[in-house]
């Protein structure tokens, strides 16, 4: 595995290094770069490496502002002091954050978690399709997994699992098949319902997102709307207005 270290503290970064030899000893480390207008050079003048282990504040700026100069399509781990960068950190090609100080088993758990995943894309899709785990991860395909977070910790729940989403104080929620309730890292329902399978997933309201198979019963009420009830609790009764009726019944009755 290539890995391009970008951090602008000496000490943290042969710290990063030192542990990465630890974890694993056929890991190399391609190159140390300390700043935005290096790590551009550098990504400019040579292959891109397997994974990069990124800094986000560096001496000349946000390390966001190297994906405005160069295509980086290979997986990113960021590490940082601080967690307000978390959400923004993900509309890159992020698998992991890691908050200063880091310990040998985050790198670690945060090196499996990029085994994991490319030998999952390997193994599924190089033989029919010839994709490795960059090309998945810049294509626009419908995902089959989403990312959310549970207190500081961050995971990846199936979308088979996700009964619904909602949106609430301008946050996304997801609610799975146990009831647990994650925050989803997206912007916006519409943004989030661009990404799941329309066949799976229906756009009720403007704050709920529904699972066909978490479908309980719907019942019609007055001027055409629809009372949906599903096999999880919520909160409040969720509604398809009488504009959008017929197009539920439509959906319901294909998926």
């Amino acid at each position: 595995m290539k890995v391009l270290i970008v951090e602008d503290e000496r000490p943290a970064s042969e710290n990063i290094v030192e542990e990465l030899q630890a974890i694993d000893d056929s890991i190399d480390v391609v190159a140390g770069c300390n700043s935005v207008e290096e790590t551009v050079r550098w990504l400019n003048r040579n292959p891109l490496p397997d994974l990069i282990l990124m800094d986000i504040q560096l001496s000349d700026g946000l390390s966001f502002n190297i994906f405005k100069e160069c295509e980086v399509t290979c997986p990113v781990i960021f590490t940082t002091a601080y967690d307000k960068y978390l959400t923004q950190a993900f509309e890159y090609s992020s698998i992991d954050y890691l908050l200063k100080p880091i310990s040998q088993d985050k790198l670690r758990n945060a090196i499996r978690k990029y085994n994991a995943l490319r030998n999952h894309f390997v193994n599924n899709h190089e033989q029919t399709n010839n994709h490795s785990l960059p090309d998945y991860l810049s294509q626009d395909r419908k995902k089959s997994r989403i990312l959310v977070r549970k207190g500081v910790d961050f995971q990846a729940v199936r979308l088979e699992d996700a009964g619904y989403f909602f949106t609430e104080h301008k946050l996304i929620f997801l609610v799975d098949k146990e009831n647990r309730k994650y925050m989803a890292e997206k912007n916006n329902l519409s943004e989030l319902e661009e990404e799941l399978d329309k066949n799976i997933f229906y756009r009720a309201n403007r704050k709920y997102i529904i699972n066909a198979n978490y479908i309980k019963r719907f019942k019609p009420l007055e001027r055409s709307k629809i009372s949906v009830e599903l096999t999880l609790p919520v909160s409040e009764e969720i509604i398809i207005s009488q504009e959008n009726s017929a197009g539920f019944k439509k959906w319901i009755a294909q998926s």
